[in-house]
């Protein structure tokens, strides 16, 4: 390309492609037409001409390789030209859309079967013939060019006379109106009897004027107003004659009582004997005989009475927890202070003491000399100071003892966190302890004189010490002792006082302590023990923390005397190796107050090792002890009730409960079946245990009794039976709880193998029957099992393929072999990452394409817009502009007239 300007480059560039240069003059210039093919030639060397003028036309990517002989796509690209089509897209599809978005019509194709896709075109179009022909035959009918009669009102147009019926008489043109033809033979004859409607005279109803019809509407307006005045008038009128014959109305409901003389007494007809009195015959009658002055004066009487009826009254709003707790207290202790009263012989409380009631206010200038006082006048110190003082000595006396009980409390109970801490140190030969240190036979002198419930009082210290507690409810029956703590609850309600928070946790941790008292006595009270459970679990939910601990702290002492038994020996009787009534009640109690299922609890699991340590390390040597390991095992049994959890050692002491007890054919531990250890099978201490009948004295099956089993000396013949059928029932129950689990076969496979060896010959009827039914059960149970069970298989799945070993370095750096992964999913996936990572992109570009293209259309509009209004507002400006400069034409010529009419 030749160097220079662009316009010389483009002057050379059409020289040499020969567009451009000297005409042939004269007589050799041909006069030839331009060909089409010229033409097209002509365009494509300027269309070359300017590709190669313009050098930003055409984009080149170089490549880093160049190969000869590949014919590669996308090396060379066109970037204003692609651009430009893309804009011609855009405007075909993307601005009709935005232009039309507003839109709302169109044209909806309603031809016959277009929108029904079973039908194939062929038979839309033969139905849409099919209709043509149906609605071009309605319109025969009126087809002059028709072949057949035509007909007027029924009758033949041919048989018909010219001037038959036209309404022309033998009348003269000037009474006809010159020749016209009259109104009512042309609304008749001339295409004006066709009309549906027609007025009086038969002719069609005209269209009403707007002042008519306004007239109309306003008519029918006052019409309806007339009528709803004339029902609202006839309701008042029947109200009026219900109100002057309501006397007579009440004489027919409420009859006068025939048993007295007078009227006055009134009752239901209804209620009346038919002989005794009978109704008025007409009612008109008998309103004659009212006067009507007597029918006002009864009416406004019952007015009257009806004003003073009862009204309901609005009530209290709810109170919140503090108001309740606040006015509980208040009661008890204004009751307390009346019991008090009473006891000391004073006189009652009135409700406006304290508040200076028939006293004389003393004024700011009162020298109080004539001042006196109610109790001058009784001539001594009065009731009112003397029972005062006294109360009030005694409330202190009671305060400063409740103020040394506690400093002693404290000190007892750092004390005994001093021994506790000098106790883990010890030795574990040391002494069992108990869990309560009260005596319990202390409790026996204080019932010597038990206060009723009218005696009882109502406000009591909260104690600080189970002592205090005993000496609280000391001369208290039973009944009365969780009154008493329910007062002491109320008296000392958190939101009364920051401090009673500590007072209740207190009070929670004595009432473990008392349950564990009275179920230490010879006579233990079970019933005590429930009253008290309930305001224990409150406690408890009200501070768990405090309440866990003290717990632990008794789990620790059993678990230590369990030990200690062990050490000592576990067939020692002497030692504590099972636990007796407070601690099985104990246990009972943490069953109900915390929940049991969960798999870490801070109180649940330590009790749960614990029972599983006393049937699983404890040794049998007496029927209490298989008491108390039932009862254990009947705790295990409510524990995991929603659990689930596998309980070894509840099933294996049943098992050797059943062998102790029930005869049968085993010797020795290695006769028996399965793995269960029997360490007391056939000892000296057990040998006693096994059940033998006497033909005398048969037992009889009963329910077992806790308290009498724990303390017998001698076993009996009843004990053991009944003992024996609460195991053959916990077998039962257990196998009902585990019938699920995987193991349950080599479970109770042994199990089942000794029921079946139990002789049922030496034991009694029910005992009997209760073995059968509870083989037939695990038989039944060990059948679904084995039904259920399948055996192992390996693990289906695809054939796992050969591993290849490839390299981890790369020998090339192409970016193609280094796209190339061995594993096929992975180069798949791999793939279409990509894939979809570059159609991501090319759709976040061409929306910011459609994103400018929308922008630069609205831009156009706004330009057209603004230059619309300039172009008006110019138009405007203009036309103002000329107008104002005739206006000051027109008053330069006034003033040159007012100047030439001053100069002449």
């Amino acid at each position: 390309m030749a160097k220079g300007s662009q316009l010389s480059q483009l002057k050379t560039a059409l020289a040499q492609a020969g567009l451009t240069g000297q005409n042939q003059s004269g007589k050799k210039r041909k006069r030839l037409a331009p060909l089409e093919k010229d033409k097209e030639k002509k365009a494509a060397k300027l269309e070359e001409i300017k590709q190669r003028l313009n050098p930003f036309d055409t984009k080149v990517t170089k490549l880093k390789h160049d190969v000869g002989g590949r014919r590669l796509k996308g090396i060379t690209g066109k970037p204003a030209k692609s651009k430009q089509a893309g804009i011609e897209q855009r405007k075909k599809t993307l601005l009709k859309e935005y232009e039309e978005k507003d839109r709302a019509g169109g044209i909806i194709d309603r031809r016959f079967g277009e929108n029904d896709p079973t039908m194939s075109i062929e038979e839309r179009m033969l139905e849409r013939f099919t209709k043509e022909r149906q609605r071009a035959s309605k319109g025969a009918a009126f087809n002059l060019e028709d072949e057949e009669e035509l007909t007027h009102y029924g009758q033949s147009l041919s048989k018909m006379d010219d001037f038959d019926n036209v309404g022309l008489g033998s009348d003269s043109d000037e009474e006809r109106g010159l020749g016209q033809i009259d109104r009512e033979t042309v609304s008749k004859t001339h295409f004006g009897g066709f009309s549906d409607e027609e007025d009086s005279d038969g002719e069609p109803e005209r269209k009403k004027s707007k002042a008519e019809v306004m007239a109309e509407v306003i008519a029918k307006s006052k019409e309806h107003k007339l009528q709803r005045q004339m029902e609202k008038q006839a309701g008042e009128n029947v109200r009026h004659e219900l109100d002057n014959d309501f006397a007579a109305l009440r004489d027919l409901i409420y009859a006068p009582d025939p048993s007295t003389s007078s009227g006055s007494n009134l009752v239901p007809l209804g209620t009346r004997a038919e002989s005794s009195a009978k109704p008025p015959a007409d009612v008109n009658e008998t309103l004659k005989v009212l006067a009507p002055e007597a029918q006002d004066d009864d009416y406004d009487q019952h007015v009257r009475e009806l004003a003073f009826d009862k009204r309901a009254k609005p009530k209290d709003r709810t109170k919140t927890e503090e108001e309740l707790a606040l006015e509980e207290k208040n009661a008890l202790e204004k009751a307390e202070r009346a019991r008090r009263r009473r006891m000391l012989g004073l006189e009652e409380e009135s409700d406006g003491e304290g508040k200076g009631k028939g006293k004389r206010k003393r004024g700011a200038d009162d020298l109080e000399d004539d001042f006196c006082d109610e109790d001058a006048e009784l001539g001594g110190l009065g009731a009112g100071l003397e029972g005062g003082d006294t109360l009030e000595a005694e409330e202190e006396e009671n305060e400063g003892s409740s103020d040394d009980e506690g400093q002693d409390d404290e000190g007892e109970s750092s004390g005994g966190e001093e021994e506790g801490s000098t106790d883990d140190s010890e030795d574990e030969q040391g002494e069992h302890e108990n869990l309560v240190s009260v005596v319990p036979s202390a409790r026996g002198k204080s019932k010597a004189r038990q206060l009723s419930s009218a005696e009882l009082p109502f406000t009591f210290p909260c104690p600080s010490t189970h002592e205090d507690f005993l000496k609280i409810v000391d001369g208290a029956a039973d009944a009365d002792v969780p009154i008493i703590v329910q007062r002491i609850r109320t008296l000392y309600h958190t939101s009364l006082a920051p401090e009673n928070k500590f007072k209740l946790q207190t009070l929670g941790v004595v009432l473990i302590d008392h349950i564990l008292y009275i179920t230490s006595l010879p006579e233990p009270s079970f019933t005590l023990v429930s009253a008290l459970l309930p305001h224990l679990i409150a406690i408890t939910r009200a501070y768990p923390i405090p309440a866990a601990q003290c717990f632990n702290e008794k789990l620790t002492l059993m678990h230590k005397n369990l030990k200690r038994g062990l050490s000592r020996g576990a067939l020692t009787l002497d030692s504590k190796t099972w636990p007796k009534l407070p601690e099985l009640s104990l246990l009972r109690i943490i069953g109900l107050v915390w929940p049991t299922s969960d798999l870490n609890h801070a109180v649940i699991s330590p009790t749960r090792v614990l029972i599983g340590a006393y049937l699983g390390l404890g040794r049998v040597r007496s029927l209490s002890d298989i008491a108390s390991g039932l009862f254990l095992c009947s705790l295990f049994l409510q524990f995991e009730a929603l659990s689930k959890r596998l309980v070894p050692e509840a099933v294996n002491f049943l098992v050797n409960t059943v062998l102790h007890l029930a005869p049968h054919r085993y010797k020795d531990v290695l006769s028996l079946p399965g793995s269960f250890p029997s360490p007391d099978f056939r000892s000296e201490s057990c040998r006693p245990l096994t059940l033998k009948l006497n033909g005398n004295k048969a037992p009889v099956i009963q329910k077992p009794n806790l308290t009498s089993l724990l303390s017998i000396s001698q076993a009996s013949e009843q004990a053991k039976a009944d003992l024996l059928g609460l195991a053959f029932e916990l077998l039962g129950r257990f196998a009902e709880l585990y019938k699920g689990i995987d193991a349950f076969i080599e479970l109770y496979e042994p199990i089942l193998v000794i029921l079946q060896n139990v002789d049922a010959k030496n034991l009694i009827e029910g005992l009997r029957v209760q073995l059968a039914k509870l083989t037939d059960s695990l038989q039944r149970l060990l059948k679904f099992s084995r039904q259920a069970r399948q055996p192992l298989r390996l693990q289906a799945h695809k054939p796992i393929p050969i591993p290849t070993y490839i390299p981890k370095f790369e020998t090339t750096s192409s970016n193609y072999l280094r796209r190339q992964d061995p594993d096929h999913e992975k180069n798949e996936a791999a793939k279409l990452r990509n894939q979809y990572k570059q159609e991501r992109k090319g759709a976040i570009r061409e929306l910011r394409k459609d994103a400018r293209f929308l922008a630069g259309v609205e831009q156009k509009k706004q330009i057209e817009k603004d230059r619309a209004y300039n172009e008006r507002m110019k138009r405007v400006l203009g036309s103002i502009e000329g107008e104002r400069a005739e206006q000051k034409a027109m008053e330069r010529e006034k003033s040159k007239e007012k100047i030439k009419a001053g100069r002449k």
